[in-house]
């Protein structure tokens, strides 16, 4: 808009593109405007004669304002962000989150005293693991593992750092597993880059993390519960094998876990909302949990 009648040559010289790319891209703005999509709200361009003109298109002068719902992802991304040891201390980033929170007014707000990262690892451990994957050496790790309750000494070879879902994993092989483990960062309880360099087996690949990070294998137990409407959530948040709807917002839903102690802490956080239907020894050790669990209140009082 401000370069009107540049040429089709020179703009996409511009732009580092072929001159069909360009020309492909432009077709585009017809489609753009304000809502209402009659050509009076849409963006006028043409470029007969290989000059580039732009009309009714004062919309694009518009500084453009955020919801509160974009602010508050944008704001925790940065946040994020900001925990990454390349950005320790970074002040463009710290510039960027004061601006949004100007901007998006009580809705920082909200995101400032409800969103909260937990980043609960030994002191520097994100950034070991980072340093360690970049210069690809071989790390040595205590890890808390709460589906177990146990903390184990590791050896891992580190292939990358992901974050997934808001937290900070770490992926690499394990020497104690003999497989490919994620670990995440705020479980390490103490870590150290030994003087050796990472060497993984070459079935060392990295997982698919697109859709979460756990991922349930047919050798782990089926495990079938039956939820009321506010226990959906569980079809929802976990992987499952099936769904069962069976009327009045309830449902039988079929999932696998490789460790009973988790589901035992997932029935328990169902309570009145969820029971377990199958196997019967975990629903019995649910129910065995949640009598000594009430005890224990019991003695309290």
């Amino acid at each position: 808009m401000s370069h009107p009648g540049a040429s089709v040559p020179e703009v996409a010289k511009v732009f580092g593109l072929n001159e069909k790319q360009l020309i492909d891209d432009l077709q585009l703005v017809w489609m753009c405007g304000l809502p209402g999509h009659t050509p009076g709200d849409l963006i006028d361009v043409s470029w007969d004669g290989g000059e580039i003109l732009i009309d009714n298109a004062d919309t694009i002068a518009r500084p453009l304002k955020l919801g509160v719902d974009e602010a508050s992802a944008l704001l925790v991304a940065l946040r994020m962000l900001g925990e990454l040891p390349e950005f320790a201390g970074g002040e463009v980033l710290g510039r960027v989150v004061a601006k949004l929170e100007q901007a998006a007014g009580d809705g920082a707000a909200a995101v400032s005293t409800q969103v909260t990262v937990e980043v609960e690892a030994a002191p520097g451990a994100l950034a070991t693991v980072t340093d360690a994957a970049r210069r690809k050496r071989r790390l040595s790790l205590v890890y808390y593992t709460p589906g177990r309750d146990e903390v184990t000494p590791r050896e891992v070879d580190p292939l990358r750092v992901v974050l997934v879902d808001g937290r900070h994993y770490l992926e690499g092989w394990c020497y104690r597993a003999e497989a490919m483990r994620m670990f995440r960062v705020d479980r390490i309880q103490e870590v150290a880059v030994l003087d050796v360099a990472a060497d993984p087996p070459a079935e060392a690949e990295p997982m698919d993390v697109t859709q979460g990070v756990f991922r349930p294998s047919d050798t782990d137990e089926l495990v079938e519960l039956e939820v009321t409407p506010s226990g959906r959530w569980i079809s929802e948040y976990y992987p499952v094998e099936e769904v069962e709807e069976l009327g009045e917002g309830r449902q039988r839903v079929a999932l696998r876990a490789r460790d009973q102690g988790w589901l035992v802490r997932l029935a328990l956080r169902l309570g009145d909302s969820g029971r377990v239907v199958r196997p019967e020894s975990l629903a019995e050790r649910v129910a065995e949990t949640a009598k000594r669990t009430l005890a224990n209140y019991e003695g309290s009082l």
